[in-house]
């Protein structure tokens, strides 16, 4: 009889506990996902994708029309101030020197001459002519001649006077250092200058990025032959979303990654911030110094660069995920007490893409749901399973590293 009595009552107390334990799971709510919340170090970043390239660039060109003859250099290539680029024909101008200095030469060694020669002659006629005056005078005195031979004598001293007069002036006139002596040589410079810009050179120590002339091609003023990036400090240009404009400032430190090299992050600052925005893409134009320049940083190569803009050492933080109703610093989540959610009103310090930090509303400790937006009314009971936080990752930062997003066109 207890045999029996036994069969039926294990089955029985199995079945009471069975039913005890669904509805002790039913009055405890249903199982979700929540986290608990700690304090954390936290890095706060704006993440952008931009180039390098050095602080500037210079465009080389022609300054005449002319037929380029031969090209010394080509991309990659390093030019100091000086360096010969490419060579144009340059035979017209050539002939025109050679006429100026031969125009020079004539001067020096034969018209400055002449014009003494004749000024030493127009002397001498000058003396005859007054001799000739003084003597028809003293003959026209005593009425031995006439009064029209005597006027052609006064007429001829005055034509040598004046004779003499000129070549005085074209003496001083070819003398060295004088007018005619520096016309020649102005015009012997011009056109030296206009042969020597038949040599195209750097003005500039740099590296060639393009070059868009080949021998036999045309040059024409406004051409641009050659790109060249100046020697010196390089550089990050981004474009970044305008939402994070209130993010960024002068000074600020920052990790690059470039897209060739993924292993090799190195540093660089926010050196500017552009002062207006680009209506098309609603983007501001952030600058980063790098210093020292990796050696495997080329002009225009692309690379990932991640600004930080706040940093904690410790802090509480709560994933944006259990966030609701986000307006400015104030969002709001569910938060587990005494086995029921209650909607908590929070205040948020820095936000990211995964985590943001909660200045007030929470106390370590506190459990929160995942899911901010789950359909649980102030009150409801639930269950908790707890998970960890996932933080994204910024290579090498031990810190939890929460990216703000950046949209590009």
């Amino acid at each position: 009889m207890r045999i029996a009595y036994s069969r039926f009552l294990y089955p029985i107390v199995f079945l009471v506990l069975v039913i005890i334990l669904v509805l002790l799971r039913w009055w405890q709510g249903p199982l979700v996902h929540g986290y608990v919340i700690e304090s954390v170090p936290l890095v706060q970043t704006v993440v952008g994708t931009g180039r390098g390239m050095t602080v500037s660039r210079v465009q080389i060109g022609s300054e005449i029309t002319a037929v380029a003859l031969e090209r010394r250099v080509q991309e990659g290539d390093s030019v100091s101030p000086g360096d010969l680029l490419v060579v144009l024909k340059a035979d017209d101008i050539a002939a025109e020197v050679r006429q100026a200095e031969v125009a020079l030469e004539e001067l020096q060694s034969k018209t400055r001459p002449q014009a003494r020669v004749a000024l030493e002659r127009a002397e001498s006629e000058l003396a005859q002519a007054r001799r000739e005056k003084e003597r028809r005078e003293s003959l026209a005195q005593r009425s031995l001649l006439s009064a029209e031979a005597l006027e052609q004598a006064q007429e001829a001293e005055r034509l040598a006077r004046n004779a003499v007069e000129s070549a005085r002036l074209a003496v001083q006139a070819l003398a060295s250092g004088q007018v005619e002596e520096t016309r020649l040589r102005e015009r012997l410079a011009s056109l030296r200058a206009q042969l020597a810009k038949t040599e195209v050179r750097a003005q500039v120590a740099g590296t060639v990025l393009t070059r868009n002339v080949e021998p036999g091609d045309l040059v024409q003023p406004g051409k641009v032959l050659f790109t060249l990036a100046l020697a010196g400090a390089t550089e990050i240009r981004v474009p970044l979303d305008e939402r994070n404009l209130s993010r960024l400032s002068l000074g600020q430190s920052a990790q690059v990654i470039a897209d060739a090299y993924p292993s090799q992050p190195f540093p660089a600052q926010v050196t500017f911030i552009a002062p207006s925005i680009d209506p098309q893409r609603g983007t501001v134009e952030v600058r980063l110094t790098v210093d020292p320049v990796p050696d495997f940083l080329r002009q225009d190569m692309t690379v990932s660069v991640n600004i930080e803009t706040g940093r904690r050492d410790k802090t509480l933080a709560v994933p944006n995920d259990a966030l609701v109703s986000v307006l400015g610093d104030q969002a709001q989540l569910f938060v587990l007490r005494h086995g029921k959610v209650q909607r908590q009103l929070v205040t948020l310090g820095l936000r990211g893409l995964a985590m943001s930090e909660v200045l007030d509303g929470l106390r370590a400790g506190d459990r929160v749901l995942a899911d901010g937006a789950a359909p649980f009314a102030d009150g409801t009971r639930v269950r908790i399973s707890e998970q960890k936080p996932v933080a994204v990752d910024s290579g090498g930062d031990s810190a939890t590293r929460n990216e703000l997003p950046v949209n590009f066109d």
